[in-house]
């Protein structure tokens, strides 16, 4: 089969290998889309523990397709399933995986972090997955949506940690694909305004095609925010980018009894952030931040999919077949446009 395989730092390279037989317990997908991530972006360029010229791997860890085989004793699925499948297995008997956050295993795995991923014409499902219900039904949704539904899940674990209610002031800071699916859910909470800020022209327009109710800004300061608010404030701010200033704004910029979410990770070298904790003490604010998403949101979401509440396809600004990848990343590594997908026969 033909794959795209990561041998150290921006070293991919598309090749014949070997595709993958399942055995006890395991399923083969055939992938039908595959979108490239801000992680594999740092994976490549930044380079990932275990990875070098003896020991490639092949990225990608947000897929969908169709059941190709299953190996024995498999009946979680079938051939001719169209799935998505979540990418994260925790070690299955720890208190997190117990309480259903697998996501959060300090043992955990994931396709196309540490095990073979989605850039390939196939990719293997381990039984722990297949067991552990990592493979959902896609239903009548599109492929390409299936395989944005696992950072669609994503923003789920942060918008429910915020508890959008009908009415809110939401604010978002970062208009990249997070940033869009992030609106896209405080809309669909019932927020009354939805304000995307980025400093990018390109981004807010990209923005204002996906959802022209969206309200796009460059940089904000106290004034733009009581104006574009009531003087309220936001109910909610969401940093859905790699940005220190960001997090150290968001306490000014939300309303009393306000929730933050810290939702982008900050760079290696740069997570040391000075904030005023005396903003959340007076202002009773709620101050969290999340990480990958549950396999229980990640089936809610899917199912927002597959019942048309909502859509990814909006969010693809460039597709190409998996010969062509490399032009693909260097999309994703000069931020521009929004999510580009490897799409298969």
């Amino acid at each position: 089969m033909l794959a795209a395989r990561m041998y150290g730092i921006n070293d991919l390279r598309v090749e014949q290998v070997p595709t993958p037989i399942p055995g006890p317990g395991e399923a083969l997908l055939q992938v039908k889309a595959a979108a490239i991530c801000g992680t594999d972006v740092r994976m490549l360029t930044a380079g990932a523990a275990g990875v070098d010229a003896k020991h490639p791997i092949i990225l990608g860890h947000e897929f969908a397709g169709v059941i190709a085989s299953v190996g024995p004793g498999v009946t979680a699925a079938a051939p001719g399933d169209r799935v998505a499948v979540a990418p994260n297995m925790g070690c299955g008997h720890c208190d997190l995986c117990v309480s259903g956050n697998g996501q959060l295993c300090a043992d955990y795995r994931a396709l196309g972090v540490n095990l073979d991923g989605g850039f390939a014409e196939y990719v293997l499902i381990p039984a722990q997955a297949v067991s552990g219900g990592n493979i959902t039904p896609l239903g009548t949704g599109s492929f390409v949506d299936g395989a944005l539904n696992e950072p669609f899940s994503c923003a789920l674990n942060g918008s429910e940690r915020c508890a959008i209610r009908p009415g809110d002031f939401v604010l978002i800071v970062g208009a990249g694909a997070i940033g869009l699916m992030h609106a896209k859910l405080a809309r669909l909470q019932g927020a009354s305004r939805v304000v995307l800020s980025d400093l990018s022209a390109d981004r807010q327009a990209n923005a204002r095609k996906v959802d022209a109710s969206f309200t796009t800004v460059g940089a904000l300061d106290a004034q733009k925010v009581a104006d574009l608010t009531e003087g309220h404030l936001f109910d909610v701010v969401i940093t859905a980018c790699p940005a220190p200033a960001a997090q150290q704004a968001s306490f000014s910029q939300a309303a009393v009894n306000g929730r933050v979410c810290f939702f982008g990770g900050l760079p290696k070298g740069r997570e040391e952030v000075m904030l005023n904790t005396n903003i959340i003490h007076y202002k009773q604010l709620i101050v969290t931040g999340t990480t990958r998403a549950s396999l229980t949101q990640y089936r809610k979401t899917l199912r927002f999919i597959c019942e048309k509440a909502l859509s990814m396809e909006d969010l693809v600004t460039s597709r190409a077949p998996l010969t062509d990848i490399a032009e693909l990343f260097e999309l994703a590594k000069a931020a521009k446009g929004l999510k580009n997908v490897v799409e298969f026969a």
